[in-house]
C-alpha cells in the first residue's frame, strides 16, 4: 500500500479513457446510443484479448479510428457552428447527455429530415458515417434557435459533396498507423 496520493493517478486517467467514448471526460451518456454501443463492446472484446495479439492490434486501431472519425466529425459542427456566430454556445450546442430532450416534439420530423439532408448533401460526415441520435439533438437545438436552414447552408458551402468520379474517403484525414 503506498501513500502517495498521486499513485493511482496513471490507473484513473486510463480507466477514464476507456470510459471516455466520445473524447470527452466523464461523458455520463457512453453506451446510451447503439452508436456508443459499438464502440464500448468494441473495447469490452479488445480488453479480453492479449495485447500482443495481432487482434488486439487491430481492434485498438479500430477504436482509435472511430473516436478519431467522431472527433473530426465534431469539429467540423463546431467549426459550422461558430461561423453562424455561436462562438460561445458551441460547445454547449452540441452537447447532449441522457438527459436531452426534443424542445418541440412537432419539431422532430424537420430535425430528422435536416439531419438526413446534411447526410446525403455534404460531407459533413464521412461516407461510412451512420446518422447518430446525438446530432438529431443539436440539429433540434439549431431549429429551435432558427439556424436550422442557415447551418445546412454553410455545410453545403464548406463541406460541398463531391461528385461521384472524385474520391470522397474522408478516412484519408485520420492518421494511418
Amino acid at each position: 500500500s503506498n501513500n502517495n496520493p498521486y499513485a493511482s493517478f496513471g490507473a484513473t486517467l486510463a480507466r477514464d479513457e476507456e470510459q471516455n467514448l466520445w473524447s470527452t471526460p466523464h461523458d455520463v451518456t457512453h453506451t446510451e446510443a447503439d452508436d456508443d454501443r459499438v464502440l464500448y463492446n468494441m473495447i469490452v472484446v479488445r480488453n479480453q484479448l492479449d495485447k500482443d495479439s495481432e487482434e488486439w492490434q487491430k481492434l485498438n486501431y479500430d477504436i482509435y479510428t472511430l473516436r478519431q472519425t467522431r472527433k473530426e466529425v465534431r469539429s467540423r459542427w463546431k467549426h459550422i457552428l461558430e461561423d453562424l456566430g455561436f462562438q460561445k454556445e458551441a460547445d454547449s450546442l452540441l452537447s447532449v447527455t441522457k438527459l436531452s430532450i426534443i424542445s418541440d416534439s412537432q419539431n422532430m420530423g424537420k430535425a430528422r429530415d435536416i439531419l438526413l439532408k446534411l447526410s446525403e448533401e455534404t460531407n459533413i460526415f464521412p461516407t461510412s458515417w451512420e446518422l447518430s441520435e446525438r446530432y438529431l439533438f443539436v440539429v433540434d437545438r439549431l431549429i429551435a434557435l432558427d439556424a436550422a436552414d442557415e447551418f445546412f447552408k454553410m455545410a453545403s458551402v464548406m463541406y460541398p459533396k463531391r461528385a461521384s468520379g472524385e474520391r470522397a474517403d474522408d478516412s484519408q484525414k485520420i492518421p494511418q498507423r
